[in-house]
């Protein structure tokens, strides 16, 4: 089920890539594990048997985030080639590339093409979690490619981590909407809801799961 979460990403002023020329991006995120050695210009197959040998298992083993859209279909279809299991989700993929890059989720990569935005929030949440983020960045129509280069920006460019997000002094917020296997939903009660957010900092490299108790009477006053 994809996870419906509300997403905050703070960091110093100028610290964040612009994503305003281009709306979408394609993506490839692991963990700390397989950190540095996954290559985004490389092809599926050798992305998965880099993170296979990194975490010292079989690329069947390995399950893959990747968003339920036909542009995906050629995606889909070398991943399964290549033996690796697939998770598809509906929307944005903050939520997979989170999970990719924590442990014990049953996910080890994302894949594919989503939103730039979502790209440089997800890139706040590696500084926090010790993975890696690789990023092109992919216009959708001749308007989006004539911004993008008015603008001075290389369409063939990998994007790192450090590209997206410089600097360490980041801060990664998410409270569940819907549940998922990231965070639970929210809940309601007859005099309560409850809500489940996790909380990480760069700088420390703390990661904090909080469940917190309101009163409905604090928002209805």
């Amino acid at each position: 089920m994809a996870n419906a979460i509300s997403v905050i990403a703070l960091a110093e002023r100028g610290a964040m890539f612009d994503p305003s020329a281009v709306f979408y991006m394609e993506k490839l995120v692991t963990g700390p594990e397989a950190a540095g050695v996954i290559d985004i210009t490389a092809p599926v197959k050798v992305n998965l048997q880099k993170v296979a040998k990194a975490k010292h298992v079989d690329i069947s083993s390995l399950t893959v985030v990747v968003l339920d859209r036909p542009r995906h279909d050629q995606l889909v279809k070398d991943i399964r080639e290549a033996g690796a299991r697939i998770k598809f989700i509906t929307d944005g993929d903050v939520a997979g590339a989170v999970e990719a890059a924590r442990s014990n989720t049953g996910i080890d990569l994302l894949m594919g093409i989503g939103g730039t935005p979502e790209g440089i929030i997800s890139a706040c949440a590696m500084k926090c979690l010790g993975g890696e983020i690789q990023g092109r960045l992919k216009p959708k129509s001749d308007e989006e490619r004539e911004r993008a280069q008015a603008q001075g920006l290389d369409l063939t460019r990998v994007f790192t981590t450090n590209d997206l997000v410089k600097g360490d002094d980041v801060f990664f917020a998410a409270t569940g909407i819907t549940d998922g296997e990231l965070l639970q939903g929210v809940r309601h009660g007859e005099n309560y809801f409850t809500t489940n957010s996790i909380v990480m900092r760069g700088k420390t490299k703390t990661v904090r799961v909080i469940t917190t108790e309101s009163p409905i009477s604090s928002i209805l006053a």
